[in-house]
């Protein structure tokens, strides 16, 4: 029997919560609907998707690649909804997006390909540069939106902000590394441990924030910019790294596994969402690419 769209809907909601009461919780659903979606699920694919863990789910090397399938089915799915809307109706013009680094990697992709072809006629044009200068484009009306980590935006009277996914930061670790039989760790206990630092948007600056407070610093094992280069040498065992979930994949390109944890204490957040200018209307591409983005990003 071929899977159904539900049953990649309950894989994915189980995926990003990391447990079957998580996912049962965001869907509205009973527990042992999205435990037998899954079963069924990998009834049918012939691989095991979940390792099953006393503290919940943890996803599979190959439960992982089909995970980013499965979004791509469902996301091509809702685009066909629009697909037969009358001629007369397709959007024109032109959209001048901006994007920060960090949100174009992981979270641009996924909004700019259902806008694409929802509105394949609309002329896009996308700058990447640094947050600042990106506000600086929205006041001067260079850009018509921008999508960026909405936490570090300074100047609210003169920018309209929505948020769409906030993450939290977690501790990445290697397979088999002493603070991954716990569940919840101690922000004491990174004192005098090496740490990777990711140098992009404010996450540095998070980062530094919280080890300032510990009697003894972490070591700055490696600082880099991309998170490409974190994933490898914390899978290989050259330090910890603090980052947010948002930019978490369990493998390294190696194929290397990565542990997560969660960590105690007053941790900031990474807000990702819109900008545009304060009182100036949108224009109908870029009212667009705002209902698009408000529908295609997921909590992380």
């Amino acid at each position: 029997m071929a899977f159904t769209l539900r049953q990649l809907q309950f894989f994915v909601a189980a995926a990003e919560a990391g447990s079957v009461s998580g996912a049962a919780r965001a869907l509205s659903i009973s527990q042992s609907s999205v435990t037998e979606a899954i079963r069924t699920l990998e009834d049918d694919l012939g691989v095991i998707l979940f390792d099953r863990q006393a503290r919940g789910l943890l996803i599979t090397h190959k439960g992982s690649a089909f995970l980013r399938h499965a979004r791509q089915i469902l996301a091509d799915v809702a685009t066909a909804r629009t697909a037969f809307r009358d001629e007369s109706e397709a959007a024109t013009g032109r959209l001048s997006l901006g994007v920060t680094s960090l949100v174009a990697g992981y979270v641009l992709s996924d909004i700019l390909s259902r806008f694409r072809r929802a509105f394949p006629q609309v002329d896009l044009n996308v700058i990447e540069d640094n947050g600042d200068y990106l506000q600086h484009l929205l006041i001067g009306g260079e850009l018509d939106v921008a999508v960026l980590l909405t936490s570090s935006v300074k100047d609210r009277m003169a920018l309209q902000v929505e948020t769409l996914l906030v993450s939290p930061y977690r501790l990445w670790l290697p397979l088999g590394h002493a603070l991954a039989q716990q569940e919840a760790i101690a922000l004491e206990e990174l004192a005098g441990l090496p740490l990777i630092q990711l140098m992009v948007d404010e996450i540095e600056e998070s980062t530094r924030r919280l080890t300032a407070a510990l009697p003894v610093k972490p070591e700055i094992a490696f600082r880099t910019r991309s998170v490409e280069a974190v994933r490898s040498l914390v899978a290989t065992g050259a330090g910890l790294a603090i980052l947010p979930s948002l930019v978490y994949r369990p493998w390294s390109l190696e194929g290397d596994r990565i542990e997560i944890r969660d960590v105690g204490g007053d941790l900031p957040t990474v807000q990702v969402g819109l900008a545009w200018r304060r009182g100036a209307p949108l224009s109908a591409p870029a009212l667009n690419f705002v209902r698009s983005a408000q529908t295609s990003v997921p909590n992380r």
